[in-house]
């Protein structure tokens, strides 16, 4: 896999797709995402090129920007990744910070998730690699990831610090603080259940927009503005791995009055109580991943047979046992 220091080669493709249309492929590791269009299709959320210019958001290290904004935190490199050595109250409370008017930076704060699913994809796809080393911070969502740090690093991550639980805690200080919320992803029934349920559960809660995943072009350009008018403290961003990061890698410069993004995967098919959540006991032992494959087995089977043993093989030969300097 060809490194960001090293030029790589664009390749682009169309090809039909499994459905008949035709989907745009471009594989590249050093140039941008590219554009993405939220499509609502018989498959579900899809990105796609829409032949606009892109961002090209840079790999954190190089980017004065969120290396200022970051810099206090510790991050261990767990399965090749940069992950943030922080729990899930410390996370939380560096969010809050985040957001305070002092702290405010030109554009939004990225924050993103891994687990092994994510770790195998960032070996394997260049575009997905870059899009994450592009966050500001990357948070470990998966046990695995926690358990082998403990193992093999001086200083491992403290604990999994995953999105459902995540939002919770800073739903609770942005309550207490009057801090503002806009949640935006999922389909439209779901996104309405996930809102409406927050709302019940955090009476106080500033929620001052939310919308499904599935607009694009114009409809989706002009949400996207909208949500910056509103200028929310937190934007929640669930459309799942990459598309989320292609979202943020297109649309960050659109956002400049929110004050941090975070994305968040499948949080709002749990918030809307589409799907129940694992078991305590299978999540602190690492099988939550076996809890949604017997969920969803049909869409997960084979996503899990080829990612869990690669996750496996780089969480053992890619996790460095010091602490990854702050660059």
């Amino acid at each position: 896999m060809l490194s960001h220091s090293q030029n790589a080669r664009v390749s682009s493709a169309t090809s039909p797709s499994r459905d008949g249309r035709e989907v745009s492929r471009r594989t590249n590791s050093d140039t941008a995402a590219p554009p993405v269009q939220i499509c609502n299709t018989s498959r579900g959320t899809l990105a796609k090129s829409a032949g606009m210019p892109s961002t090209g958001m840079r790999e954190r290290r190089v980017n004065p920007v969120g290396r200022a904004a970051t810099d206090s935190v510790d991050r261990a490199t767990v399965g090749g990744l940069r992950l943030a050595v922080l729990d899930l109250e410390q996370t939380a409370n560096f969010m809050v910070d985040l957001v305070h008017p002092q702290r405010r930076v030109r554009r939004p704060l990225y924050l993103t998730s891994a687990n092994g699913e994510v770790l195998s994809r960032c070996a394997t796809e260049p575009m997905t690699d870059r899009l994450f080393r592009a966050a500001d911070l990357i948070n470990a969502d998966g046990q695995p990831l926690v358990m082998v740090s403990k193992l093999r690093s001086s200083k491992p991550l403290p604990e999994r610090v995953a999105t459902t639980d995540l939002f919770g805690v800073v739903a609770r200080k942005a309550e207490e603080l009057g801090l503002t919320f806009y949640m935006f992803g999922a389909n439209e029934a779901e996104n309405k259940a996930a809102v409406a349920n927050v709302r019940r559960a955090f009476p106080a809660l500033k929620i001052v927009g939310h919308c499904h995943g599935y607009l694009r072009g114009e409809a989706l350009r002009a949400k996207v503005d909208e949500i910056n008018a509103l200028a929310p403290d937190f934007l929640w961003v669930a459309l799942g791995v990459p598309y989320e990061q292609a979202f943020v890698d297109e649309y960050l410069p659109r956002l400049g009055n929110v004050g941090a993004i975070k994305t968040s995967g499948g949080l709002f098919n749990f918030l809307s109580g589409t799907l129940p959540r694992a078991p305590r006991w299978m999540q602190i032992v690492g099988l939550e991943w076996a809890w949604r494959l017997w969920l969803e087995p049909r869409r997960l089977f084979w996503r899990y047979l080829t990612t869990n043993p690669r996750a496996l093989y780089l969480l053992f030969q890619q996790t460095r046992p010091s602490l990854t300097k702050r660059d």
